[in-house]
C-alpha cells in the first residue's frame, strides 16, 4: 500500500502495528493521568474504538520517527483536525513526548476551526502559552522571521478531497517561506476523506490561480494532503525540503469512514462525510445566487433559493447514478455567506446511495443547465464562480446554452493528462 519508490520523500520505518498501537495507548494513558489532555470534537476516550489498521501521520511520527525532531525547535501548522485516533490534539501529543514546540500557525477558521472571519488575528494558546500565528489575516504566509526561530516546520491539517479548499494553499505558502530560510518541512499525512481513486471535474486554468485553488488539479483530485504537498512543491517550483510522514495502513479505495479515525469537522460548514462527498460539485454553487445550506445541519447537501422550483429542476436533471434527489425546504440560520438568513426556502436535497458511481462534478453541470432552462430570469452567477470552478469555461458554456454532456466531455483530455502528472506523486496503492 506504501510505494517504496517514494521512500526518499516520505519517512516510514516499518514496525509491527501491534507494538506501535500498544505504545500509543500507553502514551494516551499517561496524558490522561497527567491531566494534560485536550480532547477535540466532543470525543470520549472510553467510547472511541481504535482501529489498529490505519494510523494518521501524527501517530506514525510519534511511534516510529520521533528521532527526526530530537534536539530541534519545532513549529506546527495545524487546526482542530490535527488529532490522533483518540481525538487528542497534536499540540498535546508533541508536548507530552518532549518535543520542543515553540510556535503554532493556524489556517482559515483559526486554530480551533470555529471562525468565519476574513481577517483572523494572532493569539496565544491558553493551555501551553505558545504563540498562535494566524495565516489567515493581513497576510497568508508566515513572515520569514517567524520561521528563523525554528529548525523544522510540521504541517498537519485534514484536506477535504476537492480543489477549492484553502488548507493546502496555507501549507504551500508556508513551505515556500521555509524553503527561503532553509528549514525542513514534515507533512503529517491524512487520508483523502472521499477516497483516493476517483478523479473528476475540470482542471484549474492557470489564469485562475487563487488562494482557494493554487494547484493545477481537477475539482476532485483523489490525493492526500501529503501527495498534494509533493505535487505543489514541484510544479510551483517551491523547492522546499519536504518529507511526508505517511498514513500507516491507508489504501486508495478507502473512504474516511473505513479508517477508524474520528471525523472532526474540517471547517464549520462541513458537518460530515455526506457533505464532503457532495462538496466537489456543490461548492461551485457558492458562486451563484443559490445557497448551499450554510447555516443548516446539512450544508453542501442542498441547493436552495426562494425562487427555486425543485420539482421542475429535478425533472430536467432526470435520474442520476449514485444518488437520490428530493424536494424539501431548509432555513439557514445566521449563514456565513449571508444568503437567505432565517428564511424557509425550497431546496433540492442530495443523498448518496452509491458513492463509487457518483460524480458530483457532472451532477453540478446538469443542475446548472437545468437552472438556466427552468429559471432563466432568476438564476445568476456571482463574482466568485469562475474562481471556484477553476476557469470561466463552465459559466460561458452555460450562458451560451450548451448542453451539459458537451461541457463534461471537454474535461476528458485534460483529466487524462492530469492522471499522468498525478501518478508521479502518489504515495499509496
Amino acid at each position: 500500500m506504501f510505494r517504496a519508490d517514494l521512500a526518499e520523500r516520505c519517512c516510514y520505518t516499518p514496525r509491527k502495528r501491534e507494538a506501535a498501537t500498544k505504545n500509543h495507548l500507553a502514551r494516551v494513558t499517561l496524558l490522561v493521568a497527567s491531566g494534560s489532555l485536550t480532547c477535540l470534537a466532543g470525543c470520549s476516550h472510553e467510547s472511541l474504538a481504535i482501529d489498529p489498521e490505519v494510523r494518521p501521520g501524527i501517530e506514525v511520527l510519534v511511534t516510529d520517527s520521533l528521532h527526526l525532531l530530537e534536539g530541534r525547535r519545532v513549529g506546527l501548522v495545524t487546526n482542530q483536525t490535527g488529532v490522533d485516533r483518540e481525538g487528542i490534539g497534536d499540540v498535546d501529543i508533541l508536548v507530552a513526548v518532549g518535543v520542543e514546540l515553540v510556535a503554532i500557525f493556524s489556517p482559515e477558521h483559526g486554530f480551533r476551526g470555529e471562525l468565519n472571519e476574513e481577517d483572523i488575528g494572532h493569539s496565544t494558546d491558553s493551555a501551553t502559552g505558545l504563540p498562535i500565528y494566524s495565516l489567515y489575516g493581513t497576510r497568508r504566509d508566515p513572515k520569514p522571521e517567524m520561521l528563523e526561530t525554528l529548525d523544522v516546520l510540521l504541517i498537519d491539517m485534514q484536506d477535504i478531497g476537492a480543489r477549492p479548499y484553502t488548507y493546502i494553499s496555507t501549507a504551500l505558502l508556508a513551505m515556500r517561506v521555509a524553503a527561503e530560510v532553509g528549514r525542513d518541512v514534515f507533512v503529517l499525512d491524512r487520508p483523502d476523506p472521499v477516497g483516493g481513486e476517483l478523479v473528476q471535474g475540470p482542471l484549474r486554468d492557470p489564469a485562475f490561480d487563487s488562494f482557494v485553488g493554487m494547484l493545477p488539479v481537477p475539482l476532485r483530485h483523489g490525493m492526500t494532503f501529503g501527495e498534494l504537498a509533493l505535487l505543489g512543491n514541484e510544479v510551483l517550483g517551491i523547492r522546499a525540503r519536504v518529507t511526508v510522514i505517511p498514513v500507516d495502513g491507508w489504501r486508495r479505495p478507502m473512504w474516511y469512514d473505513e479508517t477508524g479515525i474520528p471525523w472532526v469537522k474540517p471547517s464549520p460548514n462541513m458537518p460530515d462525510l455526506e457533505s464532503a462527498t457532495h462538496y466537489p460539485g456543490t461548492v461551485i454553487f457558492e458562486g451563484t445566487n443559490l445557497s448551499v445550506g450554510r447555516g443548516t445541519p446539512i450544508a453542501l447537501q442542498v441547493l436552495c433559493a426562494p425562487w427555486l422550483r425543485p420539482l421542475e429542476v429535478m425533472v430536467e436533471v432526470g435520474p442520476f447514478p449514485g444518488i437520490t434527489v428530493s424536494d424539501t425546504s431548509v432555513t439557514p440560520r445566521s449563514p456565513a455567506d449571508g444568503k437567505y438568513p432565517d428564511l424557509t426556502v425550497p431546496a433540492l436535497k442530495f443523498a448518496v446511495t452509491d458513492r463509487e458511481s457518483y460524480d458530483p462534478t457532472r451532477l453540478a453541470v446538469l443542475v446548472l443547465a437545468a437552472l438556466r432552462d427552468v429559471h432563466p430570469d432568476s438564476f445568476a452567477f456571482t463574482g466568485s464562480f469562475d474562481r471556484l470552478a477553476g476557469s470561466d469555461q463552465i459559466r460561458l458554456a452555460i450562458e451560451a446554452g450548451r448542453p451539459a454532456a458537451e461541457i463534461v466531455a471537454a474535461w476528458e483530455g485534460p483529466l487524462e493528462e492530469f492522471g499522468e502528472l498525478r501518478e508521479r506523486f502518489l504515495i499509496y496503492r
